[in-house]
């Protein structure tokens, strides 16, 4: 029987101070990563990521839920228009 890793989360603001330690307060990544705690790798991962974000390359969590939310809705509404397109055919045909 194997154990299985849990792996811990941190909360949001927790990596964006440490990635600001790193960027804005001179902290090496590995000094920073010590001195929280945490793996160098995971630190390096954050830096990247909030990097990216910065750069407009990446979605914030709520343009996310945004994008999912639209994408649904656009879903649902060609579904509605082939369904309307179906029906319209169907009475055009009948009234003749």
């Amino acid at each position: 029987m194997s154990l299985k890793k849990s792996h811990k989360s941190y909360p949001q603001a927790f990596k964006d101070e440490a990635v600001l330690m790193v960027l804005e307060q001179g902290y090496s990544v590995a000094d920073a990563a010590k001195s929280l705690g945490v793996s160098t790798s995971l630190l390096y991962n954050w830096k990247e990521k909030h990097e990216a974000l910065k750069q407009g390359v990446t979605l914030e969590e709520s343009e996310r839920d945004e994008l999912k939310r639209l994408r649904k809705e656009n879903k649902e509404l060609r579904m509605e228009k082939e369904i309307l397109k179906k029906a319209s055919a169907f009475f055009a045909k009948e009234m003749k």
